[in-house]
C-alpha cells in the first residue's frame, strides 16, 4: 500500500501529481532545488483546488485536508521514509539519469521508484537505478488533476507486483491506467506529436497561418483545440524532445523534426511558460505569431 510519496519535480506536471496525490489522501514529499518554484507550485495547486470546488468536485473543506497532506522539501532528508518516488523532472535524459542514479541508496529495500517520462526509454532508466525490478513509468497527462489516463510502462525487468501496486495507486487518484509498451513515446506520445509536428510543418511551408490551421483542426476534426494551440500549452522544447527521442529510437524520417519547431526553442519561444511561442501570451488575450 502507497501511503508517503517524494515527487522529485515541482513544475507543471509535479505539481499536478502532487496535487492528485493530496487529494486521494496520500502523504506527498514535493522536491525542487527552487524555493522560489516550491511557492510557485503550491499557489497553482491551490489554485486548482479552488477551481474544482468552483465547479463542485471539491469543498472547501478537500482543500485544507488536501494542503495538508503536502510538504514543499529542498533536501532529501525524507527518501528513506517512502513508498514510492515519482520522478517529474524535465524531459531530458540526462538529468532524469543523474536524479535516479541517486535514490538507491537513500530508499528503503522495498520502495519503488516511477518516471513519469512522457518518450524516454523506461528500461534505460531503469538500469541506472538499484533497483529495476521496482521501477515503472508511470505518465500522467497534462494538466493532471484533469486529464484521466495514466499510462503504465513495464521496463524489461519490472515485475508484476510493482506492475500491479502502481496500477492499484492510479485507480485510487481516479485515474484510468492504461499499459504501454516500452517503445519510444508509447502511445499517447507515439500518435499526439507527430500530427502536432505535421502541424508546424504546415505552417512552417505556408499551407496556413496558426489561427486557420488551428480553426480547422477545431472545427474539422472536432478537437477541443489546435494543434498549434496545444503545442503551446504542452511546451514546445517538450514536444521538440519528444520529437527527438522518436526520430532517433525509430530511424524513420517521418518523425524528423520541423525545422520551424527547432528554431522556436532555439530563440526561447516555449509556449504559454515562456510568454510566447506559436501564441504570444503578452496580452490578455493569446495572438498568433504567424
Amino acid at each position: 500500500m502507497i501511503n508517503k510519496v517524494s515527487v522529485i519535480g515541482a513544475g507543471q506536471m509535479g505539481n499536478g501529481i502532487a496535487h492528485v496525490l493530496a487529494v486521494a489522501g496520500i502523504d506527498v514529499f514535493l522536491k525542487d532545488i527552487s524555493k522560489e518554484q516550491l511557492d510557485k507550485a503550491l499557489q497553482t495547486i491551490e489554485h486548482n483546488l479552488r477551481r474544482q470546488v468552483g465547479r463542485g468536485a471539491l469543498s472547501e473543506t478537500d482543500i485544507t485536508k488536501a494542503l495538508t497532506h503536502i510538504q514543499p522539501v529542498t533536501n532529501d532528508d525524507h527518501l528513506s521514509d517512502v513508498d514510492l518516488v515519482i520522478e517529474a523532472a524535465t524531459e531530458n535524459e540526462e538529468i532524469k539519469k543523474k536524479i535516479l542514479s541517486a535514490l538507491g541508496p537513500q530508499l528503503k529495500p522495498e520502495a519503488i521508484i516511477a518516471t513519469n517520462t512522457s518518450s524516454i526509454s523506461v528500461t534505460r532508466l531503469a538500469a541506472i537505478t538499484d533497483r529495476p525490478e521496482k521501477f515503472i513509468g508511470m505518465h500522467f497527462m497534462n494538466p493532471v488533476p484533469v486529464m484521466q489516463l495514466v499510462e503504465l510502462i513495464r521496463g524489461i525487468a519490472t515485475n508484476e507486483e510493482t506492475f500491479e501496486t502502481i496500477k492499484d495507486l492510479a485507480v485510487r487518484l481516479d485515474k484510468t491506467p492504461t499499459p504501454a509498451e516500452d517503445f519510444p513515446a508509447f502511445i499517447v506520445n507515439r500518435i499526439l506529436l507527430p500530427m502536432i509536428n505535421e502541424a508546424v510543418y504546415t505552417l512552417y511551408e505556408g499551407v496556413g497561418s496558426v489561427r486557420a490551421i488551428d480553426t480547422a483542426m477545431r472545427l474539422g476534426a472536432n478537437h477541443p483545440m489546435g494543434p498549434l494551440q496545444l503545442a503551446d500549452f504542452i511546451g514546445l522544447d517538450v514536444c521538440l524532445a519528444i520529437m527527438q527521442v522518436l526520430y532517433e529510437g525509430l530511424a524513420d524520417t517521418k518523425y524528423r523534426p520541423c525545422p520551424l519547431l527547432v528554431k522556436y526553442v532555439e530563440a526561447g519561444w516555449l509556449g504559454r511558460k515562456s510568454g510566447r511561442g506559436f501564441y504570444d501570451y503578452t496580452g490578455d488575450e493569446p495572438i498568433p505569431t504567424r
